[in-house]
């Protein structure tokens, strides 16, 4: 899963998370990771289409986007 993140980082590629908030909630979240540090994840939600800070023991699954339109970012 790291790999795939600093890949998103680098390429400006789009991954989806599958992601457990701190109230237990479960979100499925297409994102764009700017930032990567130890404990958090800081990303462009693009379904919320705001910045987002991930806790990354909170990601369950990180995968590429299997069809995706290109758009300016």
């Amino acid at each position: 899963m790291t790999g795939l993140l600093f890949t998103s980082k680098e390429d400006q590629m789009p991954i989806e998370l599958m992601y457990i908030s701190g109230k237990g909630d479960i979100t499925h979240r297409t994102v764009i990771v700017r930032d990567i540090q130890d404990d958090y994840i800081k990303a462009f939600c693009l379904t919320k289409q705001q910045p987002r800070l991930f806790k990354r023991s909170n990601i369950l699954s990180a995968a590429k986007v299997r069809r995706y339109a290109k758009t300016a970012f």
